[in-house]
């Protein structure tokens, strides 16, 4: 029964070690007839830091009193094609699921604002005092950008992103001041000490997101790489119809990380 056994053994380990290499075999030819038509796969791992603003910051917000990175992984496939015998040009295609996110405090003046009260109810009007805000935004992303190889460690990137929204959060709260119902002369409601009352617009983001980005690529090894890519929103976070905040806000974010280039 034990030579039964050990005889099993060894034709399964015989079996494992020829798949395995067939396998090898199979990937050095897919990647080889890759090559041969200047195709080139790369999958990336990085975090997004930035924030999503005004440009330029309107009279509004008097002071940026604080800002924090939330934690904001990106994931990324990437499909390139190098054109001519030189291989200095190229596109490239990739699906990316990542984050992008942030805490801010600022002070602000005459700041339009809708409040939840205590008893749920809404208040509409302009916010002179403190406000915290949270953005927290998941997506998946799709860059279509050109690429220029300057050498044969260092590549540059240039061209649009589409981004679809997966979750969406715009919310805080207002604190130390006093909102003016309705415009700036209103009836005025004050809020003290640890009085707060809390905001929630994640309802009123929009889905699709689109915008430019620029990068560079490094390779430090034969295949792994270091990238640095920037990206910034075109249009509003929040549609045109959203007329509660009354300025436009863009995401930009440096996304930094490295990746595996087969």
């Amino acid at each position: 029964m034990r030579k039964y056994y050990i005889a099993i053994a060894v034709l399964s380990l015989f079996f494992l070690t020829s798949f395995s290499a067939v396998a090898q075999q199979e990937r050095n030819q897919g990647i080889i007839w890759s090559s041969l038509r200047g195709l080139e796969y790369t999958v990336k791992a990085g975090f997004n830091i930035g924030g999503t603003t005004p440009l330029p910051l309107p009279r509004e917000i008097r002071s940026i009193d604080s800002y924090r990175p939330t934690l904001s992984i990106s994931i990324e496939g990437d499909v390139k094609k190098w054109f001519g015998e030189t291989k200095k040009w190229g596109m490239m295609f990739g699906f990316r699921l990542e984050n992008k996110g942030m805490e801010t405090k600022a002070t602000t003046k005459n700041y339009s604002m809708e409040i939840i009260g205590d008893g749920g109810e809404r208040l509409r009007g302009n916010w002179t005092g403190g406000v915290q805000t949270k953005v927290e935004n998941s997506y998946f992303t799709i860059p279509v950008v050109a690429l220029y190889r300057l050498n044969n460690r260092i590549n540059f990137s240039a061209g649009p992103f589409f981004s679809f929204a997966t979750q969406r959060n715009f919310s805080g709260y207002v604190y130390d001041g006093y909102l003016r119902e309705i415009n700036p002369t209103g009836v005025k409601v004050e809020f003290s000490g640890d009085n707060r009352a809390s905001y929630d617009f994640s309802d009123d983001l929009r889905k699709f997101q689109w915008g430019a980005q620029v990068g560079m690529e490094w390779k430090a090894f034969k295949h792994l790489i270091v990238y640095a890519d920037l990206t910034w929103g075109v249009n509003d976070i929040f549609p045109k119809d959203f007329d509660t905040i009354t300025f436009a806000m863009y995401p930009v974010y440096l996304n930094l990380g490295f990746g595996y280039s087969f």
